[in-house]
């Protein structure tokens, strides 16, 4: 029996059980539907994320106090037997050409206050190469000076978007004076509106010279030092330096981490892509059970067709050719279930998007493929037994089946 034809019957088959075929098919819809839907969203999401984390600078490198445990333990605390320091910063600028915008950074939280007005935020001790590491931009006003290479220390700052509405209102800032932790800061600058990134406002952020915050927060240790490689293929030669020149002012101790922002993407994007194949793996599971159903209506099909199936072979069909036909009707079943799937997922991936617009869901060619495929393999598979009964029937028993 030729293909054409097995697949002409096969559809006429289950169009005379329309009711019974859509049932039976559900879960593959299901099935397809949700591997596909949750594909797209993970998809969706790990090029959400790498486009935040790409917006805030690309071709970072980080170098953060405290040495990263094998075991997966955590960075800094008790293990560092030196802190990172300004110096060190200095160092790095110095000594290593192929790397720019090298940045210290001290971070802090308390109060920012004008007149009886108060604001709790988090607080940015940095030089002036930060707003360039980092993306960002100054609309009104400047950021903090650039000393050519001598420590910022004077007691100015930079607000944040956010932070400058709820101290100042529509009023101009620049030139005022606000109190941070009871210390008078000038203000100079207001950073361009950015909104929120991963779930961090960065409008809600003050910027103040990293001398003024190293006073302000009594403390030589720094945070981090960011800096950008001139082109991505010098990022390991630039890590390999780092280390080389921190690890000798360190006492030849390693107690400081260099990390670059493309493992950074690396990882969670492998944390999203393991957490999406979970739930797609899930998800599949319905798939399984429409199969289930599949055989299910397939071995009644060939009960109800016993008599069709002996005059089939009484009149020259071969047991190949039975076998053929049933696997035919259950693929195409199983067929049909997925592309209604595939439709209704990637209408549900539209509808995400069009409730969270900023969420890019994504549907990939390759998802749409495995879906299809591995919803036609679960009908062939659920369909062998059903077929190859149907196959082994004898003509005359099956001529007389009442």
């Amino acid at each position: 029996m030729r293909f054409g034809e097995a697949a002409r019957v096969a559809v006429e088959a289950l169009r005379a059980n329309k009711f019974r075929s859509a049932l039976t098919v559900l879960g593959v819809v299901i099935g397809v539907a949700s591997i596909i839907l949750l594909v797209a969203i993970g998809e969706g999401a790990k090029h959400f994320i790498t486009g935040e984390l790409l917006s805030l600078g690309t071709n970072i490198v980080i170098v953060l106090p405290g040495k990263r445990k094998a075991s997966g333990g955590p960075m800094g605390g008790l293990s560092t037997v030196r802190k990172l320091t300004y110096e060190d910063s200095v160092a790095i600028r110095r000594k290593i050409p192929f790397v720019k915008n090298v940045t210290p950074v001290i971070i802090g939280a308390g109060p920012v206050k004008y007149v009886n007005r108060k604001r709790e935020t988090t607080i940015i001790g940095t030089s002036a190469s930060f707003e360039r590491v980092r993306n960002l931009r100054v609309e009104i006003g400047s950021f903090i000076p650039d000393r050519g290479g001598e420590k910022p220390r004077e007691r100015i700052v930079v607000l944040g978007r956010r932070v400058k509405e709820d101290l100042f209102g529509a009023k101009n800032p620049l030139g005022e004076f606000v109190r941070i932790n009871e210390a008078r800061f000038r203000v100079v600058g207001i950073m361009e509106r950015r909104g929120r990134s991963l779930g961090f406002d960065i409008d809600d952020l003050v910027y103040i010279p990293i001398g003024a915050a190293e006073r302000l927060f009594d403390t030589r240790s720094l945070f981090e030092v960011l800096m950008t490689a001139q082109s991505p293929t010098l990022i390991p030669q630039a890590e390999a330096e780092i280390k080389k020149i921190v690890k000798r002012r360190h006492r030849n101790t390693e107690d400081f981490t260099v990390i670059n922002q493309g493992e950074m993407i690396a990882g969670l994007e492998t944390i999203l892509s393991t957490l999406t194949y979970v739930l797609a793996g899930i998800a599949s599971i319905s798939l399984l059970v429409g199969g289930i159903g599949i055989m299910n209506i397939m071995l009644v099909s060939v009960n109800e067709r016993t008599r069709e199936i002996g005059i089939r072979k009484a009149i020259g069909a071969k047991r190949r050719d039975v076998l053929f036909q049933f696997l035919t009707e259950s693929a195409t079943l199983s067929l049909a279930g997925g592309v209604i799937g595939i439709l209704l997922g990637a209408g549900g991936g539209a509808a995400v998007h069009a409730f969270v617009p900023k969420l890019p869901v994504s549907l990939s060619f390759w998802a749409v493929a495995l879906a299809c495929g591995f919803s036609l393999a679960v009908g062939i598979f659920f369909g062998v037994y059903p077929a190859r009964k149907a196959a082994l029937l004898d003509p005359i028993e099956a001529l007389r089946y009442e």
